[in-house]
């Protein structure tokens, strides 16, 4: 298939919010944390943990067309790390060096085969530039004789070799200029041509993954129409397209038709491989990710477990690292549907399966992520103590093999504090923010925003220690940190004084002073999240409590009504 791509983390910028005290994102790592919203409340708040960012998914052969295309992406398990030898590469070998050599499609697609070949293990040895030097040396021959008038099928699938390979190479811009030049010559070519359905699945798969979705879209109903037509309804080598064709409508948002397809590829596969065949776990996972987004828990559930029995199956047994994904997974539907006993048993048992296989190692952000997972659920249920547990061990290892000073700890000791808060142990937490606040600080220096974090969680667990002055002072340099990055009217400035308010609150600050920064706060969250919005009529609630207190009837009055209006939507009252 065509290589994938992996984006990284979103950085501080791209924040996402989540009410605060203890309820903590989903994803942090010392570079990209994300923001948090603080309200200050009475109520036991439900704990949420940081996970460690990973790439969730189950190990699981590719669907081939052609033989060029039954490759593995060029990019997997490439090191930038690895030293760059020499490959031996000469400018005149390339695809057109030979070509007089050779007669018909079946050497052509050989040749194909080999520079593909040859690409990815250029990039797999660590020889990045000499791929490039090869691939460059290719597209030099195809350019020449596309300026002599060449511009065929042939032509077509030598660029798209070469897309292939610099998608895994990263240079998507060129990337997008060799797609366009592709689609430019085979929007006039018929459809039995030879090599036509294996450029349009590879086309399929680097639209999508550059995240052009409607061109993928398109390429993948040309193919599939085009496979249908040779090969009948329900042949193997419609498998790719539809996938492809599958995970574009999940990713633009058309489930109930993305969710059909998966249910035609799922057909297929039982009719071609049988209903227990391991290939069957790629749709089986795409529809029962798909059905958990769109909060269809039964249905996913059902996948979860046919992909659980297939690898048990399988692997003769459950002591395979696969059988435990498979659990994870299914703990996750288990967990949706509010069967947290049986989510927190299959998380254990999967825990324990990836220890005993090796499968992983304990480091592996996966494992990671499975601990801070169950550990999050035994917080909900009241199990902290054992929780902890689980958080204390992601931190050990976390520091045996990478030192006690490095930034990937933050994560775990924020996890901690959390924990220990929410068991009202706020010694502790401070001093673990105050770890966590120390690294952080001497890796990204004391005005790096991410350092804002931490900070302000501090400032929480310091108001909580009735150590007010404190938590005013840190929550006021977070606030100036986070001015200056961000600018006076964003989102995570407004955070940061939803939290200074509360502290400066118990101070006895003044309230028209007061007044005027829950204003400012309101009119943020007004921006960014709409003039209905929870967050809004918390901080409503606020402002009409103070304009009350000043003595302001007439704008209180306008702004009870719309409070009013707010809490009938969301039928609740909100506790200032």
């Amino acid at each position: 298939m065509a290589a994938s791509i992996h984006h990284p983390s979103a950085s501080l910028k791209n924040y996402r919010t989540s009410p605060v005290s203890i309820n903590l994102h989903s994803q942090c790592c010392h570079s990209s944390i994300s923001s948090i919203s603080f309200t200050l409340r009475s109520h036991k708040p439900k704990l949420k943990l940081y996970l460690v960012p990973a790439i969730s998914t189950f190990g699981s052969r590719q669907f081939m067309l052609k033989p060029f295309a039954a490759v593995d992406s060029l990019e997997t398990h490439v090191s930038p790390h690895q030293d760059n030898a020499a490959s031996g590469f000469h400018r005149s070998k390339t695809v057109f060096d030979e070509a007089s050599a050779s007669d018909g499609v079946r050497d052509f697609e050989r040749q194909l085969q080999e520079l593909f070949n040859e690409v990815r293990t250029l990039i797999t040895t660590g020889n990045e530039k000499d791929a490039v030097d090869l691939l460059q040396a290719n597209y030099e021959g195809v350019k020449e004789q596309m300026n002599a008038g060449s511009k065929g099928v042939e032509e077509a699938a030598i660029l798209d070799v070469i897309a292939l390979g610099y998608m895994a190479v990263g240079n998507f811009k060129f990337v997008r200029s060799l797609l366009d030049v592709i689609s430019e010559i085979i929007d006039d070519q018929n459809d039995d041509e030879p090599l036509l359905d294996s450029i349009l699945v590879h086309m399929g798969s680097m639209y999508s993954n550059l995240g052009e979705f409607e061109k993928s879209l398109l390429v993948n109903k040309r193919v599939t129409d085009i496979l249908d037509n040779k090969h009948g309804k329900n042949s193997l080598v419609l498998v790719t397209p539809l996938l492809g064709m599958a995970k574009v409508l999940s990713s633009s948002g058309k489930a109930t038709q993305a969710v059909d397809i998966y249910h035609r590829v799922i057909r297929i596969l039982e009719l071609n491989r049988g209903v227990e065949s391991e290939d069957l776990v790629v749709p089986l996972f795409g529809l029962g990710s798909l059905l958990m987004k769109e909060s269809k828990v039964t249905g996913a559930e059902d996948s979860f477990i046919r992909i659980l029995n297939i690898y048990i199956l399988s692997y003769m047994g459950r002591n395979d690292g696969r059988v435990g994904l498979a659990m994870c997974s299914l703990a996750h539907a288990k967990c949706a549907r509010g069967n947290a006993d049986a989510a927190i048993d299959l998380y254990k048992k999967a825990l324990q399966i990836m220890k005993d296989s090796s499968y992983l190692s304990l480091d592996d952000s996966m494992m990671e992520n499975m601990r801070i997972d169950l550990a999050e659920l035994l917080h909900a249920v009241g199990r902290g103590r054992e929780g902890r547990e689980l958080l204390e061990e992601c931190l050990l290892i976390t520091e045996k093999l990478k030192g006690k000073d490095d930034p990937s700890l933050v994560t775990h000791y924020l996890n901690l504090a959390a924990s220990y808060s929410q068991s009202k142990d706020f010694v502790t937490a401070e001093q673990l923010l105050k770890a966590s606040l120390e690294i952080m600080t001497k890796a990204e220096g004391p005005d790096n925003p991410s350092i804002t974090f931490p900070m302000l969680h501090l400032a929480v667990t310091l108001y909580h220690l009735k150590r007010d002055e404190e938590a005013e002072q840190i929550a006021l340099e977070a606030l100036h940190i986070r001015e200056n990055a961000f600018g006076k009217d964003s989102l995570p400035v407004g955070e940061a004084l939803d939290c200074l308010v509360s502290i400066q609150t118990r101070l006895g600050k003044g309230e028209a002073e007061l007044l005027e920064q829950l204003k400012r706060v309101l009119r943020i969250q007004e921006e960014e999240f709409g003039d209905e919005s929870e967050e809004v009529m918390v901080t409503l609630n606020k402002v009409v409590y103070y304009l009350d207190k000043l003595g302001k009837k007439d704008e209180k009055s306008a702004l009870q009504k719309r409070l009013s209006r707010l809490r009938m939507k969301y039928k609740q009252v909100v506790p200032y």
